[in-house]
């Protein structure tokens, strides 16, 4: 399969980009783009490239936009996803995107973390969720070919400690961000009980590393 490191063009796009880069830490800006090229890969994979639910440039909006409820942007006042698709759902809408299609890369943020939800509603939340999911190692094998090239454009920076970081400290600022059972509130109990979560010790056997 030909793949390329390309990305997306055009305002909406250039616009996304400048959001996560000027709020999210390196690392986890990183690890969004990453996200949105292992969507892609895994979209050809699975033959949905000519799909009529495959919206490219939305699947890069979700998959890049996926953790802006952990950035600069985020007040910590209700679950990290809840927030980052609010704000997700503003930056589309100041570009004039169809409400339609701004639910549907609010619902795939959203439930990004929501295993078993996420996949049974529609392509747009199935390859978000997945491409997030990549880049902590799911699925390996159909990445492999060309996840050097990725990693070398879009370095990973140990991603995993900075993301849960990023996440625990926003779920701190309120009872609200850090429900039970969500991930945050989970991580954050998890950092305050020993020090460490186990998506952290998880990355110990990641095939790219943390």
């Amino acid at each position: 399969m030909d793949f390329s490191l390309d990305l997306p063009t055009g305002p909406l796009a250039e616009a996304v980009l400048a959001t996560v880069r000027a709020s999210e830490t390196p690392p986890v800006a990183n690890h969004s783009v990453r996200s949105f090229l292992f969507a892609e890969i895994l979209a050809a994979h699975e033959g949905c490239l000519e799909d009529a639910a495959y919206d490219r440039e939305l699947l890069f909006a979700a998959t890049v936009l996926h953790d802006l409820g952990t950035g600069d942007l985020a007040p910590g006042a209700a679950r990290f996803e809840v927030e980052g698709a609010d704000l997700a759902a503003e930056l589309l809408r100041r570009h004039d995107v169809p409400e339609a299609d701004v639910d549907r890369v609010w619902e795939a943020i959203a439930l990004h973390t929501s295993a078993g939800i996420a996949e049974r509603r529609g392509l747009l939340c199935h390859l978000t969720r997945e491409g997030v999911g990549a880049d902590f190692g799911r699925n390996a094998a159909i990445f492999a070919p060309w996840e050097k090239r990725i990693h070398a454009a879009h370095p990973r920076l140990s991603m995993v400690r900075a993301l849960v970081d990023a996440i625990a400290e926003r779920a701190a600022r309120s009872d609200a961000a850090s429900v039970r059972y969500s991930l945050g509130g989970e991580l954050l109990r998890e950092r305050r009980a020993d020090g460490v979560t186990e998506l952290e010790r998880a990355a110990a056997s990641c095939p790219w590393g943390e």
